[in-house]
């Protein structure tokens, strides 16, 4: 299931249209603050499918039969530039647990590259619902292998994806190699892809115009 937020024309499709303006993009509070924005229409979304219960709750007044969370979910991201995605995602589920990738492109002098991931830190993930968090799904191949690294540790009930930018080939990888029932959440949808693996016309590099640039490996 491929949900992208733009579609109804709401706030979040000014949001990607100001991450995507080299106008704007010197701003770097401003940058992180819309990737935190989709983080939390995003997480407002996702948590209209989420499993509920009722519980009884006293007030000054009396006793309410309330709808809560089941469960809380586990909000994992994909260091670094995932990071102000997340912290959307955090602002409204506060009580969630947390996981944290590290995985990167590993380039080599041909062009091509590689996916390196060196950390992960996270709670049990059996019988949870995860939530993954990358700005930019390109290629899908970072999001493919952190999803088969968590169910080598243990297994999730649901996975949910939450990007600003999708790119059509990464959406096809990712329902071809981790399936169909890994669901999609997107700001925007791109339809090109460089042969480096960019998205176009997409954003940029996340990661730098976030947190600034970084040494080239």
């Amino acid at each position: 299931m491929i949900v992208n937020l733009s579609e109804q024309h709401s706030l979040v499709s000014n949001w990607v249209s100001e991450l995507r303006d080299v106008n704007v993009q010197g701003d770097r509070m401003r940058f992180r603050r819309n990737l935190e924005r989709i983080g939390e229409i995003a997480a407002y979304e996702i948590s209209k499918i989420l499993p509920y219960t009722e519980k009884t709750i006293d007030t000054p007044l009396g006793t309410h039969n309330s709808k809560v969370l089941m469960e809380q979910p586990v909000l994992a991201t994909i260091l670094r530039a995932g990071l102000p995605l997340h912290n959307g995602m955090l602002n409204y589920f506060d009580k969630a647990d947390n996981a944290f990738v590290s995985a990167y492109r590993k380039h080599d002098r041909d062009g091509s590259f590689e996916i390196h991931m060196e950390y992960m830190s996270c709670p049990n993930l059996d019988n949870r619902i995860v939530i993954i968090s990358d700005p930019m799904l390109a290629t899908g191949s970072s999001i493919v292998k952190t999803i088969q690294h968590m169910k080598d540790e243990g297994s999730p009930t649901e996975i949910h994806v939450v990007v600003a930018i999708a790119c059509t080939v990464g959406i096809e990888y990712i329902k071809r190699e981790a399936g169909d029932n890994v669901r999609i959440w997107c700001g925007d949808i791109d339809d090109e892809l460089t042969a480096k693996g960019y998205i176009v016309p997409g954003l940029g590099d996340a990661g730098d115009l976030a947190f600034g640039p970084k040494m080239q490996s």
